[in-house]
């Protein structure tokens, strides 16, 4: 199975009690160089390269339905062989009249889900006989086609966002279609978004029609201009990055990152003792600012 995935990808001591001193010894500043020996010695070890994740979801304040939908799946296998973390994580916000908006969200992130976990099934839990057929990139897009197909002919004039990430080994292979965003975070601080939103606000933007202060208050931010279930012909965004080692792959909807700017969520993620503290955090933060908007979140890490 290690080389089917290469190919994808080219004494404890009694304590002591001492007679009381009167202590002498000088005070002083930690080094760089000590202070990492210390964080060092008391962060977790792990044997093996795992992928973690969590996510978080919330109707909103404003709502009083949720039209966001959430699929998180998380793998790992190890023993004889190379542990390989795999992973599949999607996110789709849906829009239309009659609840149809949770119906197509719904039907994306299951027929894109199961399609793609379909396709691995053999390769995760048998042992391999023969090398897949279709690159990663091909399945992710035919996936959202198929997905498209559904919800234009059983949910007729919704539509959904949709952001997914296939995570295979170190690399992510990421479909994109609407505004929902997947964002890559360093411990450095830098939170680089992998996705474009496809929205007439960013078109504005990228046409020079608006500024970066008249984005923020354009009365039309939410109006998209690709959408699944949305026109004939669908055009995703399909393509492959590294994963942020060391740092965090985010995933999440406008109900976040629209509400939330990235300094807060930084600051929420550095400061959380974990992954599922962190993605609560952040509809928190989404809800204390008025929430105006469902919310959902997921947060994967490489450890190990």
């Amino acid at each position: 199975m290690a080389d089917f995935f290469r190919k994808l990808f080219g004494s404890k001591e009694e304590p002591v009690t001492k007679p009381k001193q009167v202590d002498s010894a000088t005070t002083a500043p930690l080094t760089d160089s000590q202070l990492q020996s210390i964080l060092s010695s008391q962060a977790p070890k792990y044997e093996i390269k795992q992928l973690v994740a969590s996510v978080g979801q919330s109707v909103g304040k404003q709502r009083d339905h949720n039209e966001d939908s959430v699929l998180a799946l998380t793998n790992t296998i190890s023993g004889s062989v190379e542990s390989v973390p795999f992973g599949l994580y999607i996110v789709a916000d849906g829009m239309g009249g009659h609840q149809f908006g949770e119906v197509a969200s719904n039907a994306a992130i299951r027929i894109v889900g199961g399609n793609i976990a379909k396709k691995f099934h053999s390769y995760l839990y048998k042992i391999p006989t023969q090398s897949l057929q279709e690159s990663l990139q091909e399945v992710m897009e035919s996936s959202i086609l198929e997905a498209h197909q559904f919800i234009q002919r059983e949910a007729p004039g919704s539509g959904t966002t949709i952001t997914a990430a296939l995570v295979l080994g170190q690399q992510v292979t990421i479909g994109h279609v609407g505004d929902s965003r997947a964002y890559a975070i360093y411990p450095d601080g830098r939170m680089d978004p992998l996705t474009r939103d496809h929205s007439l606000v960013k078109r504005l933007e990228e046409l020079g029609h608006l500024s970066k202060d008249e984005v923020d208050t354009f009365p039309h931010r939410n109006v998209l201009i690709r959408a699944l279930g949305q026109g004939e012909i669908l055009e995703a965004d399909i393509f492959t990055v590294p994963f942020p080692t060391p740092g965090y792959l985010m995933i999440c909807s406008d109900g976040l990152w629209g509400v939330v700017n990235e300094k807060d969520i930084l600051r929420i993620i550095n400061e959380a003792p974990d992954l599922q503290r962190a993605c609560q955090s952040m509809v928190e933060a989404a809800n204390t600012a008025g929430g105006p908007d469902n919310i959902t979140v997921v947060l994967a890490q490489i450890v190990g």
